[in-house]
Order: C-alpha cells, then structure tokens, then sequence
C-alpha cells in the first residue's frame, strides 16, 4: 500500500502536466480555435472522465430501448479494440474483432431496427450514416465525451459509485482523461452502480461533491445494475448452482460479488478488458471443468467468445449473464428530463 502511494506522489506531477494539456486542448475548443462538426442528427453522447468501466454500455443500451422505437436510431461508437480502421457499418457478417465487443453486443440486440457503426473520426461517422440512412433522426454516441471534433445536443456523463471522478487524478496518477473541471459540460450526470438502495445523505453528499466540478444546474441522477437470470450462449435461462467465472472486463469485482453471492463459483479467471479471445483460451477454461459446472461470463465477453466455443463444440458448457441498468426511484425525473431535451423528435414524428 504505501510503496502504490509512492509511486503515485512521484506520478502527480505528470499528471499535472496531461491535465493542463487537457485544459489547453479544451479551450481551444471553447474559443473555437477547434472546430466542433455539427451532424444533421439530434446527438445525444454517453461518456466519463474516468477511463473504463463506469457502465456506459449498459446506459447506450437502455436509451436505445428507451428511444429507438419511437424515433429512428443509430449508434456510433469507436470501436475499440477492433482490428480494423477507418468507418464500419455492421451488418450480420461483422465480427468483433472486425467492429468492436460493445458495437456488436449493440449490433446483436437491436438489429434491424437501429443502425450501428463504428468510426475513429466521429463526425464523419455521422456524416456517412445520415446519407447511408437519412432516416436516423437520434445519433447515441458511445464514449465520446472526450471526442468534442462532433458537436452533441446533450452530455451525459457518468460517474462510478465505487470509484468517483471527485476523487481521482489524471493520467499517469490517476485514472482520469481530463481534470475534474471537464464535469463542466456535462448536461447531466448519471452515477452507475451505485446499490439498489442508497441512504439519502449519501445522495445528497455525493451530489453536493459532483457539483462542485460540474454547472451548479446540472442534474444528477442515480442508477445500479441488475444482472438478469443466467442464459445459455444459445439464449436458453438456465438454473445453475456450481460455476466458473470467467471475464474480460474493465472492473470484474462487482460481477465477481454477484456470482459469489448467488452460485458456488469454484474458480476465477481474469482476463484484461476487451481481450481478444482465443481457441487456446477456450480449451483451457474447458480444462478439468466438471459436469456439474458452467464458465459463466459476462454478455460482452459471450459476444467473442461464442463463435470459439461453437466452433469447438463446447457452447454447452458456457453461459453469461445478462445486465440492465435501472434508474430505480430517479427513473420518472430521468425520463422527464431526457424527454423534455428531446421533445422537438417527437414533434417532427407527428
């Protein structure tokens, strides 16, 4: 612990310096000595400060469904991790390899009704999408708060209940994008996973240190998680009770917390987030597993690792866990507040 602490006092004057430079960058924004592309589409951005795993797919998942069958949906999103540069649409021969884990987790929930792409250069992704289809009147982009060369209609930006933007540092310290003060252009902020019940001083505190970063009108909503029933990689709910935990996710613990608290999880293997599963890395999760017990996973790392395990005739033995985010007590202030930001869509439906 205190040889971590050493290193991180060594490493805040690094810090400093990429949070100035993130200044910089951002009032040449700010003055426009940058220039924001403004698409034709109504942009509503999903991002964080904070690098991985603050929940921004589940929260680009539930305004998909929120939205998309109401007002003609595309969501663009970078990609990352994929092999492949430049802009992708997806369609049904897309790999994740090809467009990314989270695209084609998007990609496999909602397809045909809402168009997914992926592009480093957002705005140019929106560009191409509103000529590919000029229908899509709702652009969500997924992990784009930093990315400001697109100009958006509403900020959304999330905070992790476990691990607050308030109190972190930039990169190399830390594990924030920009300095806290970025909070500013957010037109809301989300905290996710926080637990399904929060005591009100706590909410009021945490909303009391969110402030101080973002506009003083800025409001705040509060989120968790619900991890559904297990599912087969065929689809199938299953009824488990010895199991193995395998993920390649940004923060496993809260996953990890859930299956120990539900199953008899007899191992766990972590792989870095978004790992580019392997054959190899099926047989092995494979390797002495009993009868009785399932590789369990999440949805995204089932997105990679389903076509491996079906090719090798083992998808039987694997299942994953589905989750949702909820807005529990906030949901009609959150609905009311992103309705009214989105209210001309619906006029222009009529």
């Amino acid at each position: 612990m205190k040889e971590h602490n050493w290193i991180k006092i060594a490493l805040t004057p690094f810090s400093w310096v990429y949070g100035l430079i993130t200044n910089l960058r951002n009032l040449c924004y700010d003055y426009r000595l940058f220039s924001s592309g403004r698409p034709s589409q109504f942009v509503i951005s999903i991002g964080n400060l904070t690098v991985g795993g603050t929940g921004k797919t589940p929260v680009t998942e539930y305004l998909t469904k929120l939205f998309s069958n109401k007002i003609p949906t595309a969501i663009l999103s970078r990609g990352y991790g994929r092999k492949t540069r430049g802009f992708l649409l997806a369609d049904p021969a897309s790999t994740p390899s090809g467009i990314g884990d989270e695209p084609m987790q998007y990609f496999l929930k909602f397809y045909p009704d809402v168009t997914v792409a992926v592009s480093e250069n957002r705005f140019k992704g929106a560009e191409t999408i509103a000529v590919s289809d000029p229908d899509k009147k709702l652009l969500l982009l997924d992990d784009a708060f930093q990315h400001r060369a697109i100009a958006r209609d509403v900020n959304l930006l999330l905070n992790d209940f476990q691990r607050p933007f308030y109190k972190d540092l930039p990169f190399p310290a830390g594990r924030l994008r920009e300095n806290r003060n970025g909070a500013r252009r957010a037109d809301a902020i989300i905290v996710t996973k926080t637990p399904a019940l929060l005591a009100d001083d706590v909410r009021k505190d945490i909303t009391m240190q969110l402030q101080r970063y973002s506009r003083p009108e800025t409001p705040v909503f509060f989120s968790f998680i619900e991890y559904g029933q297990p599912e087969s990689y065929a689809g199938d709910v299953l009824s488990l009770k010895k199991v193995k935990m395998a993920a390649g996710i940004a923060n496993p613990l809260p996953f990890s917390a859930h299956l120990r608290a539900r199953f008899d999880v007899t191992d766990e293997v972590v792989f870095r987030d978004h790992h580019n599963y392997t054959s190899a890395d099926v047989e092995e999760l494979i390797k002495n597993l009993k009868n009785d017990t399932f590789v369990v996973t999440t949805e995204k790392d089932m997105v990679k690792l389903k076509p491996l395990v079906e090719a090798l005739g083992v998808a039987g033995k694997f299942a994953y866990i589905p989750v949702t985010v909820s807005f529990g007590s906030d949901t009609g202030r959150f609905h009311e507040w992103i309705f009214k930001q989105t209210a001309h869509l619906f006029q222009a439906e009529r």
